[in-house]
């Protein structure tokens, strides 16, 4: 779980300079169920490329294409 305090502004004050995907960020790895399925999906060891594009979807992710 984070430590950080949501109820206090100080806490959050980098919030103001950073971008839309950072925002987006701060925002979704405090979802709980984001959390869970991250554990899930790492739990597999390897996931699956299906697996993977199921987990991506779900919660509007894209991840750079690997050489």
């Amino acid at each position: 779980m984070l430590n950080i305090d949501w109820r206090s502004s100080a806490a959050y004050g980098y919030a103001k300079a950073i971008s839309a995907a950072g925002f987006a960020w701060e925002y979704l790895r405090r979802n709980d169920d984001y959390r869970h399925d991250v554990q899930t999906i790492g739990l597999t060891g390897h996931p699956s490329t299906r697996e993977l594009e199921v987990f991506a979807r779900r919660w509007g992710l894209r991840f750079p294409v690997r050489p």
